[in-house]
């Protein structure tokens, strides 16, 4: 049986930037939300506060290093750092950085361009834009041959029969990802690589064939929110019960069962292309948000089992490489979505990891 890669998607959002000191205040970081989060309702698991790692601050080497510590005990393969680009200004670039220039930690590594604006929204919405997104062929050269001549180049790179894996969050806002997707890997080529193995990430419903634009491959994107079951209102009424007068607050929040999102993605047809399969061990993004959050409730790692040793069971990995499986995420703090341990389940969800994803039978 081929072995299976388990990837987990990494945030760099704890560390303090210039950008965030002006935009939300001096000292910012994800931290600032997870800390203020309080329960809405009964028995709803909020602050998510880390153990093991504390509250680190991710321009340390030492943090960073733990990180890759605990990752590699717990048989992750490798990190997926989100990588910001807005036409040459990078943001959130020093843990990455610091990754390439110290070469620590020896641990594997890929990037996943989150390409969409920053909003006050935290959603990539095109409300109160903090940084836009622009898009132009010049751009994108400039963009790749800084990728390949820094980012691609390490030893430590994630690849795929050579080709080193680039991913795309959202494919979609490009004008025209074919013309893109030519140029990075012309430009790769010129740059000694021996091409690109360039994945999209199947978020905000964007499902099909990736040969269509030229991808090699897709990848499930969790949460997937589009294919989560009708919410039921009476099942709201008789589960959660409100706390310190947040009625009115709750009825906003969009609140599922992770028992019945993970039977939905089990029993959801496979895609007939190239698609690498994902989980997420928690989600609960109301830390960020005053009302209007997207809770799922009463997460267990048994019900996290079940999700993975049913990918373990149904995927079979497309060649000897191409054998990824992702999980979002490693770090998601402030959307209540993490493998590193805290305080509630300690590294129980780790513990899940390697025992359905090492060694499947």
């Amino acid at each position: 049986m081929t072995k299976l890669r388990p990837i987990a998607i990494y945030l760099p959002q704890f560390h303090p930037i210039v950008e965030n000191d002006n935009w939300w205040g001096k000292g910012f970081t994800e931290w600032t939300n997870v800390t203020k989060a309080k329960p809405r309702f009964y028995k709803h698991y909020q602050p998510h506060l880390p153990s093991d790692m504390g509250f680190y601050d991710l321009r340390l080497s030492e943090a960073r290093e733990e990180q890759a510590k605990l990752a590699k005990e717990y048989g992750i393969e490798g990190f997926c750092y989100y990588h910001y680009w807005f036409n040459g200004r990078r943001i959130l670039e020093k843990p990455l950085e610091g990754v390439l220039k110290s070469k620590k930690p020896d641990f594997p590594f890929c990037v996943c361009w989150a390409n969409e604006n920053w909003s006050r929204r935290w959603d990539g919405s095109d409300e109160d834009i903090l940084l836009k997104q622009n898009y132009d062929h010049e751009d994108d050269r400039e963009h790749i041959k800084y990728l390949c001549e820094n980012v691609f180049s390490d030893n430590r790179y994630i690849r795929v029969d050579g080709k080193p894996l680039f991913i795309i969050y959202r494919q979609n806002l490009f004008p025209n990802i074919e013309n893109t997707i030519e140029i990075w890997r012309e430009e790769a080529i010129k740059l000694g690589f021996e091409g690109l193995y360039i994945a999209y990430m199947q978020s905000f419903s964007q499902r099909f064939d990736p040969k269509k634009f030229g991808f090699d491959a897709a990848i499930e994107f969790q949460p997937d929110f589009s294919n989560f079951p009708k919410r039921k209102r009476q099942l709201f009424q008789k589960l959660f019960h409100p706390l310190n007068n947040n009625k009115d607050t709750v009825l906003k929040d969009k609140i599922y069962l992770y028992k019945d999102i993970v039977e939905k993605m089990i029993t959801k047809p496979k895609p007939h292309y190239k698609c690498f399969p994902s989980a997420f061990p928690m989600w609960d993004n109301s830390a960020r948000r005053k009302s209007g959050g997207i809770i799922v409730h009463d997460s267990t790692p048994e019900l996290y089992r079940s999700w993975l040793k049913h990918i373990a069971i149904s995927f079979k990995p497309y060649s000897s490489e191409e054998n990824f499986v992702f999980i979002n995420a490693w770090n998601e703090w402030a959307e209540g979505n993490h493998l590193e341990p805290c305080q509630k389940w300690g590294r129980q969800y780790l513990e899940v990891t390697k025992e359905e994803l090492s060694n499947p039978e």
